[in-house]
């Protein structure tokens, strides 16, 4: 592990609960990519220092702190805009790491990116946090050009190259995720006749385990922020022999960075395009009304608040405290409460999916006749056969299903 400190900054309206609760955060985002945050300072201002974010004194009493204490990295709880991380590097006289939020992430998010898609995602959303930042990534040229007022020096030079080349990945990037997202889109076409369901939560909620326990899929699990990036879409039968589409795709965040979900829009247009969404809330979190604030407004900036979801508490395990569950229940009217890990309540969570997915339906009767049997496999995966009554010239059917699924059925029928 490498040892860092951890650099805060507390505004007016700054909310102490949620400030604590992101520094806890930052420490094990750091963690995941074997850093140990030592200590953690925070300072209080009015606003924004508009040259190093925080006051100068500050920053400086810090990076001489982090010297002594030969720590070569500081964290900070920020997205900083580019002049301040220019300024706050040229401050540490390139002897010290800095590593703000969105860079922080976008390592994490580096490290577990897995499949060609996710990476180029990764890529595109770090290329353009790095473009209007390479000014502040090349100071130690700036010294070897003479100072100020120097120009056309190899720093200069080297910058113009590197952003050529920036520019030109980015847009490559942008092209190949577009052909993703139009294959996607596809896909979603010949889905448009399924119910879809999609798992969404905090990074860390439990979602895969959830996946892997409906649908019996073995995922990828791993007690750790952003263990998958991938979208994982499985097909799971309920008991009612209806057919739906379960889909668990990355999880949310704080602050996540707006490049990122830019980049990730494609992935996440599962969720869009839900029937049902399931919101997963780590019920042994500290900080539950946090974590299901940041998922509803992620979903605001994906347009998908306005999908039909219920809530569902995992992790029921680790809760001992009674009142945890009294306040819950009490404010979200007895919401479905699971333990991926203790296989419990699993059932009804899936009986509870079922109900929802088969609420619009009736029960129909249709008849078919024997020269058409190649439409039976159709009425099959489009209903659910109640009863088949296989007479001399015909067959009959007692299905039920939604008004849509009953007319396509006729729509075939009468073909």
């Amino acid at each position: 592990m490498i040892d860092s400190i951890l650099l805060t900054l507390i505004l007016p309206g700054t909310d102490k609960k949620d400030h604590l609760e992101e520094i806890e955060e930052m420490k094990l985002l750091a963690n995941t990519i074997g850093y140990n945050i030592v200590d953690s300072i925070t300072q209080t201002r009015r606003s924004i220092d508009p040259a190093t974010y925080f006051g100068k004194g500050k920053i400086n009493q810090v990076i001489e702190n982090t010297l002594m204490l030969n720590v070569k990295s500081i964290f900070i709880n920020d997205d900083l805009k580019p002049n301040h991380y220019k300024n706050i590097k040229k401050l540490t006289k390139d002897k010290i790491e800095i590593i703000d939020r969105t860079c922080l992430i976008l390592n994490i998010f580096s490290q577990n990116a897995k499949t060609n898609e996710s990476k180029s995602q990764v890529r595109l959303a770090t290329l353009q946090y790095m473009m209007p930042r390479l000014t502040g990534m090349w100071t130690h040229l700036e010294r070897q050009m003479g100072g100020v007022g120097t120009r056309g020096g190899p720093g200069e030079k080297q910058i113009e190259i590197d952003r050529r080349i920036i520019r030109k990945d980015i847009t490559k990037l942008k092209r190949d995720l577009e052909k993703v997202s139009k294959q996607r889109k596809n896909q979603t076409k010949l889905r448009k006749n399924i119910f879809k369901v999609s798992l969404v939560g905090y990074t860390n909620a439990g979602k895969s385990s959830l996946l892997e326990k409906i649908s019996g899929y073995k995922a990828f699990i791993k007690d750790q922020l952003f263990a998958t990036l991938e979208t994982t879409t499985k097909k799971v039968k309920l008991p009612s022999k209806t057919e739906i589409v379960l889909s668990d795709t990355v999880g949310f965040l704080r602050k996540l960075p707006h490049n990122l979900v830019a980049s990730f829009r494609s992935t996440l247009s599962d969720i869009i395009d839900s029937d049902l969404i399931i919101k997963v809330i780590d019920l042994s979190s500290s900080d539950i009304n946090g974590h299901i604030s940041t998922i509803n407004n992620t979903l605001k900036n994906l347009n998908a608040d306005k999908c039909n979801y219920i809530y569902v508490f995992n992790k029921i395990d680790l809760v001992k405290n009674q009142n945890v569950f009294k306040k819950i229940n009490k404010k979200y009217n007895n919401p479905l409460m699971v333990s991926t890990l203790k296989e419990l309540r699993i059932d009804t969570l899936i009986n509870k999916i079922d109900e929802i997915a088969t609420n619009d339906f009736k029960d129909y009767k249709i008849e078919i006749k024997y020269k058409d049997l190649k439409i039976i496999d159709y009425i099959y995966k489009n209903s659910i056969i109640r009863k088949r009554i296989d007479k001399y010239e015909n067959i009959e059917f007692e299905i039920s299903c939604d008004l849509k699924s009953y007319n396509r059925i006729i729509k075939k029928i009468e073909a």
